[in-house]
């Protein structure tokens, strides 16, 4: 395979004024303030083939937006090196951003007070695509992505998950070659969740797009890749197949039920319960060792249920997980 995203050694830091304590600390600052250097990435190394659909995961601070500016030309390293698409992208940002896309979940690139397809034809006109190529372009975005019914409404009245819809399509108009999606499911509900995961899946797969998505939802990496990078505090501590994060560290299920009528005896084999009142419980099973059909039937059987949540942990929780129990056959680079 050939790689598209190469990273060698990439580092960034920022210098940051730090405020000293007291009043007095705090004038001084103004006119002689303490500069501190804060690493964001620490020297990350990887590769990205084509047509693959990587995670590149971590907590909220772990360097993984600080990495994708670089990657896309907004920033420019400390050090290190990084070729996209083998271009330098802080040497040739406007070049590739002919080839590649990125879509920010809290960001938007689409006009807030017009309708989405006037975004697009302007966005067409920023690619240089023609108007023969763009017309037939449109045409399949809007059936791939079911855009028809509101296209032609203002951006502002549209759902979150329309928007989102909206925001996908624009990232992939000028057909890209690789595309940068952070946090593209942040704040939707679980519905639109599934058709955004089902999206990005056939971009990948119809289009041979190569995909460097960032996601602090488990079910995001578990549904879409096969290979999942984790950095923290700048570092890279895991790089495997998302097989073994599944088997390793997401194996664990949190379940809370809510009884339709109270029940204080309820017995679990197989679960760790959390917390038990007469109005429902919580619990946690670990999937390698019981089916979680096994202990909800049990449930079932001995209580009236009126409702049942299913929780991956968190992001946070991965990585202590990570931390707490080192892969035996080594963390790093476990792909395959």
């Amino acid at each position: 395979m050939v790689s598209v995203i190469e990273v060698e050694q990439l580092h960034k830091s920022f210098l940051v004024k730090e405020k000293e304590p007291g009043l007095r600390g705090s004038i001084r600052s103004v006119f002689r303030p303490s500069i501190k250097e804060v690493e964001a990435v620490k020297k990350i190394s990887f590769a990205v083939d084509s047509g693959e659909l990587l995670a590149f995961i971590g907590p909220n601070g772990a360097g993984k937006s600080t990495t994708i500016k670089m990657l896309t030309g907004i920033l420019y390293p400390t050090s290190g090196k990084a070729r996209v698409l083998d271009l330098v992208p802080w040497e040739a940002r406007q070049k590739l951003a002919f080839s590649i896309g990125s879509v920010f979940g809290q960001k938007s690139q689409l006009w807030y007070h017009l309708p989405a397809l006037d975004s697009f034809r302007l966005l067409a006109s920023v690619y240089e695509l023609e108007y023969r190529t763009y017309n037939r372009r449109i045409n399949e975005l809007i059936e791939l992505f079911e855009l028809a019914e509101f296209i032609k409404t203002p951006v502002r009245k549209l759902s979150l998950g329309q928007r989102m819809r909206c925001e996908l399509a624009a990232c992939i108009l000028h057909q890209p070659k690789v595309i940068f999606l952070d946090e593209p499911t942040i704040g939707l509900d679980v519905v639109v969740k599934v058709k955004i995961r089902e999206l990005i899946k056939r971009v990948n797969q119809e289009e041979g797009t190569t995909i460097f998505l960032t996601s602090h939802d488990a079910g995001d990496i578990e549904q879409l890749c096969k290979r999942v990078i984790v950095i923290n505090h700048g570092d890279i501590i895991l790089d495997a197949a998302t097989s073994h994060l599944r088997h390793n560290y997401l194996s664990w299920k949190i379940v809370k039920v809510k009884f339709a009528e109270p029940n204080p005896n309820l017995k679990l084999k197989g679960a760790e319960v959390i917390k038990h009142t007469d109005k429902g419980i919580k619990f946690r099973i670990n999937t390698n060792e019981v089916k979680i059909e096994q202990v909800l039937t049990d449930l079932m059987q001995q209580a009236r249920v009126a409702d049942i949540s299913i929780e991956d942990p968190t992001m946070e929780e991965i990585i202590e997980n990570i931390y707490r129990q080192p892969d035996k056959e080594g963390v790093l680079n476990a792909i395959g």
